[in-house]
């Protein structure tokens, strides 16, 4: 088998990731249609990623997010997406690269993505830089209910097959 000089996997984690902007831009401009929601979770120490100190220091490596009832400020941009979302009934507002992504799920429709890890700059990890296989982030309990106006933080690890 000869080697990949167009570079496939490069076009193909680019093209899932413009997936995931395209489903946010749709979010942002008039809310989730009908049950639609988001669980999205991404390295917090990548490049670009801009999240409360309290929250980078419980979650060093990855963090995942619901963007369901209770987000403000959703904007997104070609590389990134910023959102406001309440930890501790505080309002704290989170920017994320799109290359900082691990992982999408829209569990309405029984739709996931995962991301290989990248260096930020768009370009694969190197194995030495990628997460030790096999490791998994612990379960999470939700930081608040969501019915009391909270974010929850999960891992997807919920959503895998065992």
């Amino acid at each position: 088998m000869g080697k990949d000089l167009i570079g496939y996997d490069k076009l193909v984690e680019r093209a899932l990731r413009s997936v995931v902007r395209e489903a946010l831009r749709k979010a942002a401009a008039g809310g989730w249609p009908g049950p639609h929601h988001a669980y999205i979770t991404f390295r917090t120490g990548a490049p670009g990623v801009a999240v409360p100190d309290a929250l980078r220091a419980r979650y060093p490596d990855e963090l995942t997010i619901v963007l369901q009832h209770q987000f403000w400020g959703l904007e997104v941009e070609d590389d990134r997406f910023a959102v406001t979302l309440s930890f501790d009934k505080v309002g704290h507002r989170l920017e994320v690269p799109f290359a900082a992504l691990t992982g999408y799920v829209d569990p309405a429709v029984k739709f996931a993505l995962q991301f290989r890890p990248t260096k930020g700059d768009g370009k694969p990890a190197t194995p030495a830089e990628e997460p030790e296989a096999g490791a998994a982030a612990p379960e999470t309990a939700p930081e608040t209910a969501p019915d009391e106006g909270g974010a929850e933080v999960v891992t997807l690890d919920r959503f895998r097959k065992k």
